[in-house]
């Protein structure tokens, strides 16, 4: 005597909870392991580019200029002095090597170059100019 089977139960099923465990489990990687490196309080607005550079975080720090021309030395105000001998002392001591000047794109020139001048003299040995990403519209 044949025994008839119900369809349904020999069908192969696809849980959606495991494939929500995993879209869940990449978000939390992806947030986890994302690096967001703001400046605390300073407001800028960084000139586009559409080329990337090497980034290595080793033996660098970041110097801010604002849209006044204020220097920021790791999101601490320092005055064009201090910079020079701030900057100097981290050389000796930490072997900085390079900064990444953060400016505005609305700050003077003559003081992006001053404060590059000043890193050069203290004795930084690379000044990275820092842009933010281009979305392949042409900016102002």
């Amino acid at each position: 005597m044949r025994f008839l089977r119900n369809k349904k139960e020999d069908d192969p099923r696809l849980g959606i909870a495991p494939l929500i465990d995993i879209v869940f489990l990449l978000l939390i990687f992806f947030m986890v392991t994302s690096h967001f490196d703001l400046a605390s309080g300073v407001k800028l607005q960084l000139p586009k580019m559409s080329t990337r550079l090497d980034e290595n975080p080793q033996q660098e720090t970041s110097v801010l200029i604002d849209r006044d021309g204020n220097a920021y030395l790791e999101g601490e105000k320092i005055t064009p002095q201090d910079l020079k001998e701030t900057l100097g002392s981290m050389v000796t001591e930490k072997g900085l090597v390079r900064i990444v000047l953060q400016a505005d794109r609305e700050a003077l020139h003559g003081k992006v170059m001053h404060v590059i001048d000043t890193a050069r003299s203290a004795g930084v040995r690379s000044v990275i100019i820092a842009a933010g990403w281009s979305s392949g519209e042409s900016e102002q």
